[in-house]
């Protein structure tokens, strides 16, 4: 009798001790960090396929999107801090709702044009410099299988996929780097006009990113408001270059704990 109330007192506290991790797991990604896993280029040099890393949520506050399945009774933002030029956010897509990272580039009131290739915030020219040249191996990269796209096309598999390698000094002085594959139909925009409340967003990888450049409904992220930014992400935790997360094997060594610029 007394081994049956020993098993039964040890079962009891084995699922108290779950429940307990559960709930402790539960508020630290609602209000503290939430994992994410980097699922395409858009966002290349500076995050690459693969990158795993936690997005800071207290940064901007929180909203209805800060819970899993966007179930937080909030409405618009409690404890919000604004968020900067050159921060790498990531947001609730304003249709599909899906998460996305991409760099915030242009506030409410800003305007934002691409002219041949260059950023233009408030009718200035963000400076760039060119370092050189981005090199990748030409393969399928991730989960998705993707190959990447190249400047110096056709690359047969296993060649070196290479693109021009620009640094972007944005008017905050945030220094990032961008690419640059050739030509594309995002290097010449209409002047946007970034509305109140709402936010503008581009990849890194430019040529290869769809960012508010584009509306919501045809591929884009269009302008995305506030309450849908989730969270700020600062730097990299580990990276597996495969396409499954758990290949340790695949980890980029060289990316454990990066920070990001």
């Amino acid at each position: 009798m007394n081994n049956e109330m020993k098993r039964s007192d040890a079962f009891a506290e084995t699922i108290k001790t779950v429940v307990y991790a559960l709930l402790l797991a539960g508020v630290i990604r609602t209000l503290l960090f939430q994992p994410f896993w980097i699922p395409s280029g858009s966002m290349k040099n500076t995050l690459l396929i693969g990158d795993f890393l936690f997005v800071n949520k207290m940064a901007y506050g929180y909203s209805k999107y800060s819970c899993p399945w966007s179930l937080c009774p909030i409405s618009g933002r409690i404890w919000s801090e604004e968020p900067e030029v050159g921060d790498i956010v990531v947001f609730k897509h304003p249709v599909t709702n899906v998460d996305f990272i991409k760099r915030l580039v242009g506030k409410p009131g800003d305007t934002v044009q691409m002219v041949d290739g260059i950023l233009h915030l408030n009718g200035k020219a963000v400076p760039q410099e060119k370092i050189g040249t981005f090199s990748e191996t030409n393969n399928q990269q991730g989960p998705m299988r993707n190959t990447p796209r190249c400047a110096n096309s056709p690359v047969a598999v296993g060649g070196e996929c290479e693109k021009e390698l620009l640094k972007e000094t944005l008017p905050n002085g945030v220094e990032h780097f961008v690419l640059n594959i050739g030509q594309s139909y995002t290097d010449q925009t209409p002047i946007y006009t970034v509305p109140e409340g709402k936010y503008f967003f581009m990849g890194d990888n430019r040529d290869n990113s769809g960012d508010s450049r584009i509306p919501a409904n045809v591929g884009g992220v269009g302008f995305v408001p506030f309450e849908n930014l989730v969270g700020r992400a600062d730097r990299v935790i580990f990276s597996s270059a495969g396409s499954r997360i758990l290949a340790f094997w695949t980890w980029r060594k060289d990316r454990f704990f990066k920070a990001l610029d």
